[in-house]
């Protein structure tokens, strides 16, 4: 027992079992983002600005029940591994656990790589979004574009560095006020859409770009983007009080939550333009803003309302950067731990309990895509966009699918990982689907798409490569779920 308890002590820890089921529901829905994505992602699940032309048209509800039938498998698998493994590497050790060591720390590189570019895209956003909006509403410039994007880098650090309650809680705050705005909203449209309301006609195929359920699949490849991040209540459990029994249910509950909103919000933009994808063509820019305005401008509300929904897009925004900021810095954290990454990006603030070698590095790299959006005019630049939003969409792009990529992996790799469930037959149909609706993301990331978001997921598979060959070649030390015993549950 000693000797245990001699090489525990050699292994950094994060702070105490703070964290309750509401801070890591808030984990993973402030992950996902679900006014922001609806605000802006929608259209291209209709098929209205994606990369091929096809799509769910205005059976859009339809492609989102289905990706949401796939992401509640892979929510299954997370909930079955978040059982047994209470580590804040979650899908790292995962992977681990099912396809071995050496593949889990280059899936490592990668799911931690695009969480961390994801963050920073969406760090220079902000910038960009208050920026322009101000300027838009008011006519005014208190501060440009990159003093922005250095005011927010400073907040994230002191949310990330003071105590990851106060992150969670931040995360929650602001989700549960734009989510309740807008969902609001949404039911008033349909409301006011009356006896033209049509569900038949959401989910019946044929409405899609094609005629067909193929066009509906389509969109559905762009569906499983909306909820990238629902696992990462599970980046939390070695900082819950009771890891073992909410961290599957917070994964879980986020699922199904977060699916009904998106059904809610897709059914309401599709009936709010009057089931025509001509007219909510012409909104695809931001249809959320769109069916917001004055009815003279063909909306269902007034300026003031366009005005209150960018501000809680805003705040959904807020709330992506955060969770995925957390998600980040604990990923990071664990593969140092083990060894898989320099040890200093394992070091713990005595007071805080945080992870303060993971936030510097993130905060490092957030500095540096401030510098290359400011400086840097041809980075991923696109026609006609402003050079903040391409390096977001950039980023968004590699990140979300760097995490699709880990997800097929881990679908697969819980075949052999949780060979031992009694339940044989929900782990085969829920890796099936997960395999499924990942491997048509990924698909999705290469059909037709065109420089520069192709670079995206090609620069996302070079990073792979390189966390490949780092993992033959620095082999690490035993990870610390298999040294720490209170980071798991399940008897080897």
């Amino acid at each position: 027992m000693d000797g245990q308890q001699s090489q525990e002590a050699e292994y950094e820890r994060l702070g105490h079992k703070q964290l309750t089921l509401v801070d890591v529901v808030a984990q993973s829905v402030g992950f996902m983002g679900p006014v922001f994505s609806s605000a802006f992602l929608i259209p291209a699940i209709a098929g209205i600005i994606s990369a091929t032309g096809k799509g769910a048209g205005i059976a859009a509800p339809l492609a989102v029940l289905i990706a949401a039938i796939g992401v509640f498998a892979l929510g299954w698998i997370v909930a079955q591994y978040s059982k047994r493994i209470h580590a804040a590497g979650s899908l790292y050790d995962y992977v681990s656990n099912g396809l071995g060591r050496t593949l889990g720390a280059a899936t490592g590189w990668l799911y931690y790589g695009g969480t961390i570019v994801l963050t920073c895209g969406l760090g220079v956003l902000v910038g960009g979004f208050i920026h322009d909006t101000i300027q838009a509403e008011f006519n005014r410039e208190p501060l440009p574009i990159w003093a922005w994007n250095v005011l927010w880098a400073v907040a994230l650090f002191l949310v990330l560095y003071l105590g990851v309650q106060i992150s969670t809680r931040v995360q929650l705050t602001l989700a549960l006020i734009s989510v309740a705005v807008v969902l609001t909203f949404f039911i008033y449209v349909i409301v006011k859409v009356g006896g033209d309301n049509d569900v038949a006609k959401a989910f019946d195929p044929s409405g899609s770009t094609t005629g067909d359920l193929n066009g509906v699949l389509f969109g559905v490849l762009y569906g499983v983007l909306i909820f990238v991040g629902f696992e990462t209540a599970a980046n939390l459990a070695e900082e819950t009080s009771q890891p073992k029994r909410q961290i599957p249910r917070a994964v879980m509950f986020s699922v199904v939550a977060v699916s009904i909103f998106y059904l809610i919000a897709s059914y309401a933009q599709v009936a709010g333009f009057g089931f025509h994808l001509d007219t909510l063509a012409s909104a695809a820019a931001a249809p959320l803003f769109a069916l917001a305005s004055p009815a003279e401008a063909g909306g269902f509300g007034s300026t003031t309302l366009v005005r209150i929904m960018e501000l809680v897009v805003l705040f959904d925004i807020l709330a992506v950067g955060v969770g995925a900021a957390v998600a980040s810095t604990r990923g990071v954290f664990a593969m140092a731990r083990d060894r898989r990454l320099p040890a200093p990006l394992a070091s713990v603030s005595s007071r805080f309990g945080t992870p303060t070698g993971s936030i510097a590095f993130l905060i490092f790299i957030q500095a540096l895509f401030i510098l290359g959006t400011e400086f840097w005019d041809d980075l991923f630049a696109l026609p006609e966009t402003p050079h903040y939003f391409a390096i977001f969409l950039w980023g968004s792009t590699f990140g979300g699918f760097a995490l699709v990529v880990v997800y097929l992996l881990m679908s697969l790799g819980s075949l052999f990982g949780l060979r031992d469930l009694p339940n044989r037959v929900g782990l085969w149909i829920s890796a099936i689907l997960g395999l499924a609706i990942s491997g048509g993301a990924i698909y999705g990331s290469f059909a037709d798409v065109t420089s520069p978001i192709l670079l995206g997921p090609v620069y996302a598979l070079v990073l792979f490569g390189v966390g490949l060959l780092a993992s033959f070649v620095f082999k690490g030390r035993e990870p610390a779920v298999k040294v720490i015993h209170a980071l798991r549950t399940h008897q080897e």
